[in-house]
């Protein structure tokens, strides 16, 4: 029995222009409370952004920064973040990598060079909304650091991510949502390890949970979970572990698929 549905947001719950069909919404989270099933956002992106998307939902939690920052707008739930003597190897390791650019993902903030330049300022500000530009990393003021955030050219993304497991050694991870976005992350956080933390603060086993999700980042999540749901749109790799599928996101298929499930 489904206790628990979470979903990641961009290329899942989310269309191609950062919106979802809210009433339709609506009257499934009514009928997921009436039934006692909780929604649970799980998404790379930051707490403040996600949190935008559903301001008259505030028992909604978030498993932000791919579950290193557990929450809802009452109460914070965990905070999984790097050492400090992690962040002051990593960051120069990251930053050294030609054609890639870094945020720096704090718990109050997160953080940019100021030499990346205005236009990497403002993609940044579409999925950080606490955001800070510094002189330079060495200046990152006093914050627990949940992941780093880079971006290579897409068609770079595999050959960044084995520059980056051959420099990150058992310091991090990284892990891509696609689209040359890849995020460093602690060693074993990830989507299935905040909805394992999550659960046992609900007393929900991950078999009771379903997932959806279509980029790198979610297939621990998918496979992990009781019933693991990839998008139509989806990279190969999450379908093949998902254990169901539905449309696109572009066709609502979180909402279609919930609908289904409910009815």
């Amino acid at each position: 029995m489904i206790k628990l549905i979470a979903t990641d947001m961009d290329g899942t719950f989310l269309t191609d222009n950062k919106d979802y069909d809210r009433p339709r919404f609506q009257k499934l989270l009514t009928k997921m409370r009436a039934r006692g099933i909780r929604f649970v956002v799980a998404s790379g992106n930051q707490y403040y952004q996600l949190r935008s998307f559903f301001n008259d939902d505030p028992d909604i939690v978030y498993l932000s920064e791919n579950g290193a920052y557990i929450r809802s707008d009452a109460q914070v739930l965990a905070v999984n973040h790097f050492t400090q003597e992690a962040v002051q190897q990593l960051v120069p390791r990251l930053t050294a990598i030609p054609h890639v650019r870094v945020i720096v993902c704090g718990e109050r903030s997160a953080y940019v060079q100021a030499k990346d330049g205005t236009d990497y300022e403002a993609f940044a500000r579409q999925y950080y909304y606490q955001l800070q530009v510094l002189d330079s990393f060495a200046d990152l003021p006093n914050d627990h650091i949940l992941k780093f955030a880079t971006n290579c050219p897409p068609a770079e993304t595999q050959a960044v991510i084995r520059q980056l497991d051959a420099t990150m050694g058992n310091l991090a991870e990284p892990t891509s949502s696609g689209h040359g976005d890849i995020d460093v992350i602690q060693p074993g956080m990830n989507k299935a390890a905040g909805l394992k933390r999550l659960g046992d603060h609900l007393n929900i086993d991950l078999a009771d949970m379903a997932a959806f999700g279509d980029g790198g980042n979610d297939l621990e999540m998918l496979r992990e979970v009781g019933l693991g749901v990839a998008m139509a749109n989806a990279d190969p790799a999450v379908a093949a572990v998902a254990d169901a599928h539905t449309t696109s996101n572009e066709e609502q298929g979180v909402l279609t698929f919930i609908e289904n499930l409910l009815a």
